[in-house]
């Protein structure tokens, strides 16, 4: 069966603190392994959701990868498009939580085998009848091979008529925005939708407000879609016809990580589905908001009942 949704990313487990201000540096108990890695956080929120989604990455033979890929199976996510490498072991991130929201993370990736993401990994039999693309800068930036990985899979996602999705994803410390402007020019080019913050939009435009980044962004194409989000304050739809703004949801964060990538793929489920961009922009701000108040990266994730009642108890 095609896939209504590929992308393709780093396959890591998290293991973290269990409490606030237990920083890295010092012993102490962690918690974990959780299966995580931004692209498969996405895939999974997307499964859950209903869409027949996957995920193109690495994980090692050993027992981090099969927490990964149990997860996956568990799911319902084919893992037929998870290389299993003998010679690595799986990528992992230690995380360590502090009282201000922010996070401090330790990877083992470039040299496990989350890391050896390149062109060769890639079947040209995945792409044929895929709804859509999605794509994360983050994945991008981890080396030239990724890099070269991601222009290549964009090239058979577009032969195959399938819509791109793309999410600048920009972290600094691996591509600086100077260099991501240059480097994510041909997927910002081929996208249908892009899902950018504010900071974002506005560092890879160059532009002094969000409504200039924005157009910047729509360059003139009719039908494409930048959608611009606030974290808990909710998301901005851009259009070449207007914008519109969608309400954020006040929960008990308990734990942020993958509140993006479940964002992402509650908007772009509903937007395939058909849904008018508003809609779907409420929708993905409900899975983002129930994506914080679980501990670990994939429990927040939720089905669509789930979600559906979430909405519907916030419209009462």
């Amino acid at each position: 069966m095609p896939f209504d949704i590929l992308t393709f990313g780093e396959a890591l487990v998290e293991i973290m603190r269990p409490g606030v201000d237990q920083p890295l540096d010092a012993p102490g108990t962690f918690e974990g392994p959780f299966p995580s890695g931004a692209p498969f956080i996405f895939t999974v929120q997307a499964a859950r959701l209903g869409a027949n989604a996957a995920c193109i990455g690495c994980v090692g033979d050993d027992a981090f990868g099969r927490c990964q890929l149990n997860q996956l199976r568990a799911d319902g996510v084919t893992t037929d498009v998870v290389h299993v490498l003998p010679d690595h072991t799986t990528g992992v991130a230690f995380v360590a939580y502090e009282k201000n929201g922010s996070r401090d993370f330790v990877f083992h990736m470039r040299n496990a085998a989350s890391g050896q993401l390149s062109p060769e990994l890639l079947d040209e039999s995945w792409f044929e009848g895929l709804r859509l693309l999605h794509i994360s800068g983050s994945t991008l930036a981890m080396h030239d091979d990724a890099l070269a990985m991601g222009l290549r899979a964009l090239e058979l996602a577009v032969a195959a008529g399938a819509k791109i999705s793309f999410d600048p994803n920009v972290r600094p410390q691996l591509m600086s925005f100077e260099r991501a402007r240059d480097a994510y020019a041909p997927f910002l080019e081929a996208a249908d939708v892009i899902l950018a913050t504010v900071d974002e939009a506005l560092k890879l435009t160059g532009a002094p407000n969000l409504q200039a980044a924005a157009e910047a962004l729509l360059n003139r194409r009719a039908e494409r879609l930048v959608i611009a989000h606030y974290g808990d304050r909710g998301c901005t739809i851009h259009k070449a016809s207007g914008v519109e703004f969608a309400q954020p949801f006040a929960v008990e964060e308990i734990d942020p990580t993958g509140a993006g990538d479940c964002f992402n793929a509650g908007f772009l489920v509903r937007w395939l589905e058909g849904a008018a961009p508003a809609e779907a922009a409420s929708f993905a701000n409900a899975c983002g908001a129930l994506a914080v108040t679980a501990r670990g990266p994939m429990a927040g994730a939720k089905t669509r009942s789930e979600v559906e009642a979430f909405l519907k108890r916030g419209e009462n």
